[in-house]
């Protein structure tokens, strides 16, 4: 029996929580991308991209460049999770610890694309003024560029 669209994408999301490399690798296919607003306070914290091409970009960013913004205690409640063929709809809120200790809490909600039982697309949506109001107004964001 193959995984339905829907076990696809939550399994992905217990492999992103690992921040293990090969775990998130195996969910994507070579050629995925990975679509958020232009501007968002995360890639502006990282002074990346919000489009993001590649496998190996897309776990070099859940892995590793993720966790330079949001340090400690990342967890998601999520509110659905919707499929419909080959896409699936996920509904979230995520909270997390910030590098000088200060929280994180913000709604998204990504459309993933698969095909061939992999994530060939996300396209990420979320409350963009309220993520740069919690990462912006002490100087949260150009302190995470500089890291390496």
């Amino acid at each position: 029996m193959t995984e339905s669209s829907l076990q696809i994408v939550q399994n992905a999301w217990k492999a992103f929580s690992t921040y293990d490399p090969e775990r998130i690798a195996a969910v994507f296919t070579e050629d995925a991308e990975w679509l958020a607003p232009e501007g968002n306070a995360t890639a502006v914290a990282l002074g990346g991209s919000a489009h993001l091409v590649g496998r190996e970009v897309i776990v070099r960013f859940l892995a590793e460049d993720f966790r330079k913004v949001f340090v400690s205690d990342v967890a998601v409640e999520f509110r659905g999770f919707h499929a419909d063929g080959d896409t699936v709809v996920v509904e979230e809120t995520m909270t997390a610890e910030l590098a000088d200790g200060s929280r994180y809490s913000n709604d998204y909600c990504f459309v993933f694309v698969l095909r061939q039982g992999a994530i060939h697309r996300v396209r990420e949506y979320m409350d963009t003024a309220k993520g740069h109001r919690q990462l912006v107004p002490i100087g949260r964001i150009p302190s995470y560029r500089d890291q390496s």
